[in-house]
């Protein structure tokens, strides 16, 4: 089975996100095949696993990796159908019934107070749909929280005032995300670009004093993500937004291809600690379907294939 082929014979979630970026599979097909994430596989398993009280893994944040926060994280990454009948009814439970934690019934939607934990709440919301003034207000808090150097630092000002690559690729996302939701907005774009020159002003993983790489876990490539910051999610997210190649990529994908297998596969790898619902893959070491996707796709950009 070539690597084609082997990405097609796999869990909805991954068979039409191959489908739409790796063939010429017509829209209608790759609609058809996305419509299954909510009714098979891991898109449906996970469903099923929300409680009455709108909650996945008995929390808000926590249980990582199993709480509501990071099972909708996942369920996204999945490419779950927002405007799925299955979508619409789990997001209105969360709506609902689901408050942080501490917070005086804070509203799931609403956000929290730390950077990281509200862009999540941020790409979540835009992604499925969510509208209103807290929504807007928590777009609002997450612009006003960038650095002066760019980037965003979850830690910051109390602790730091340099970015944080974990917090910066997060609220990258969630901007990203918004804008997709509402049209382009220059306030948002803006920001997105200095964000995104933090990260390509230093290689995607390279410091910008000494040029040595600065956390060698970044040059493996873990799926889910969680909070973490990787060099493949970095490359996905610049090849998300549709621009074109940026030259300051290339050690980037350089690692990306030495990390392919002599199957043309790549393996899983730095899978982060904690809880999970089920397993998707083989584990660490082992060929994964998600980063063979992922990385594929990103070769494809680089190459200036389609995006």
């Amino acid at each position: 089975m070539d690597v084609a082929e082997w990405l097609l014979d796999a869990d909805p979630s991954i068979r039409w996100q191959a489908m739409r970026d790796l063939t010429d599979a017509p829209a209608e097909a790759v609609a058809a095949e996305r419509a299954r994430v909510a009714r098979e596989g891991w898109g449906a398993r996970l469903l099923a696993l929300q409680a009455e009280d709108g909650q996945w893994g008995g929390g808000t944040y926590s249980p990582k990796w199993v709480s509501t926060t990071y099972t909708l994280l996942l369920l996204r990454l999945l490419g779950l159908d927002p405007e799925s009948p299955e979508s619409i009814a789990a997001i209105a439970r969360v709506r609902e019934r689901v408050t942080w934690e501490g917070r005086g019934g804070k509203p799931f939607f609403g956000g929290e107070r730390e950077t990281c934990v509200n862009s999540m709440v941020l790409v979540l919301g835009a992604y499925f749909g969510e509208r209103g003034e807290a929504v807007d207000r928590l777009l609002e808090w997450l612009l006003g929280e960038q650095l002066g150097d760019g980037g965003w630092n979850c830690r910051a000002p109390a602790h730091s005032h340099s970015s944080s690559f974990n917090t910066t690729i997060m609220a990258l996302e969630a901007l990203l995300e918004v804008e997709r939701s509402i049209g382009p907005d220059p306030a948002i774009a803006a920001a997105r670009a200095r964000g995104e020159e933090v990260l390509l002003e230093r290689r995607l993983f390279r410091s910008l004093r000494t040029g040595e790489v600065i956390r060698v876990p970044w040059t493996r490539f873990s799926f889910p993500p969680q909070w973490h910051y990787d060099v493949l999610r970095a490359l996905e997210y610049l090849r998300s937004t549709g621009a074109p190649f940026d030259d300051r990529c290339g050690e980037a994908i350089e690692l990306v291809r030495l990390r392919r297998r002599a199957d043309g596969r790549w393996p899983l790898q730095n899978t982060h600690p904690g809880l999970r619902h089920f397993e998707m893959e083989d584990g660490d070491g082992r060929p994964s379907r998600w980063n063979t996707l992922r990385a594929l796709r990103v070769l494809h950009w680089a190459e200036g294939g389609r995006a």
